[in-house]
């Protein structure tokens, strides 16, 4: 008997008049897809009050995505499970595992791109093309390294990327970028 398949917009609930599936629905939504997939997080920073949380989900043969979320005790009393939160939902929606059929806001409300399963054929865009190269300029890396490291992380060179990729690229650089200002 074949498994039905999930449908998200059965648990959407209305966020400052807008759709929007919460975290909790979009794990299930992955889990009821992939079974096996890796949801891991990390606490990167925990001092004065402030959480950031990192989020990595990987689909086995179906992607990779990192997700970032930070939250404050000033706002919020849970706040680094609150980090959390918004790290796995954004690692989610990159994966296409989003509010079906509109824009949504994430939990800070920024407004999100309606999002949809991607396919390899799916090239980066060009905006993200060039964000990855500024990212690589501004912690040191050369067009060779990049490709080596894009190699290294996606299975892919930089021209051949598909968004999903080229949004965990941006996610793994912003987050060296990060690291390298903490240390100066």
């Amino acid at each position: 008997m074949a498994q039905q398949a999930f449908d998200p917009s059965v648990y959407l609930s209305k966020v400052k008049g807008q759709d929007y599936l919460e975290v909790k629905w979009r794990i299930a939504w992955m889990r009821h897809e992939h079974p096996d997939a890796r949801l891991d997080t990390e606490l990167i920073s925990h001092d004065h009050g402030r959480a950031i949380m990192r989020a990595r989900v990987e689909i086995p043969g179906g992607g990779i995505a990192s997700g970032w979320g930070s939250e404050t005790e000033t706002n919020f009393e849970n706040y680094i499970e609150k980090a959390e939160t918004k790290a796995i939902g954004r690692a989610l929606t990159a994966l296409g595992y989003g509010t079906p059929g509109s824009a949504e806001n994430d939990d800070d409300g920024i407004p999100l791109a309606a999002v949809q399963h991607l396919t390899p054929a799916n090239e980066a865009t060009p905006p993200q093309r060039a964000r990855i190269k500024h990212l690589a300029d501004e912690v040191g890396l050369d067009p060779v390294s990049l490709n080596a490291l894009v190699q290294q992380h996606t299975g892919t060179g930089f021209d051949q990327m598909n968004k999903r990729q080229a949004s965990g690229m941006i996610d793994l650089l912003e987050a060296r970028l990060q690291g390298r200002s903490k240390a100066s």
